[in-house]
């Protein structure tokens, strides 16, 4: 059994199994946005980068400036665990994403966060971990 708040990168071992408790990754302001909080899940360093996951969670008061912008994955799923999130989705309109609600984003799809509630929080899985993001064109 490992202790608690291990560093994430020593809880993977070489054969890319991974564990992360609750404890093992805090919540980190930085990140792609100021208004939320990160929890990395240890998944980057299983896998070498291949994927990533976290849980990204609201700063109490931080709305966002609805900028359209994409992302370069090949993979984008988001996963809503609490509160409410609204986007709007080139193509699509807008969305609003309650606790349960399941999102694949396509490959650079045009988008913008138009608000979200001050508990909101969910998880996100992308391929790769680490990818660019674009300002773009309103669609």
């Amino acid at each position: 059994m490992r202790e608690a708040n291990q560093d994430v990168e020593t809880a993977t071992r070489p054969d890319g199994f991974s564990v992360v408790q609750l404890d093992d990754t805090p919540f980190v302001a930085e990140g792609l946005r100021a208004f939320f909080e990160y929890r990395d899940l240890g998944i980057k360093g299983a896998t070498a980068g291949r994927v990533g996951a976290q849980v990204i969670r609201a700063r109490p008061g931080g709305q966002p400036a609805p900028e359209w912008h994409a992302h370069d994955v090949e993979f984008q799923m988001i996963y809503v665990t609490r509160g409410w999130f609204r986007f709007e989705y080139e193509g699509h309109g807008e969305v609003t994403l309650l606790p349960g609600a399941c999102v694949h984003q396509p490959p650079g799809i045009r988008h913008r966060e138009l608000g979200h509630s001050d508990d909101a929080e969910l998880i996100e899985i992308t391929l790769p971990a680490d990818f660019a993001t674009r300002t773009a064109e309103a669609p």
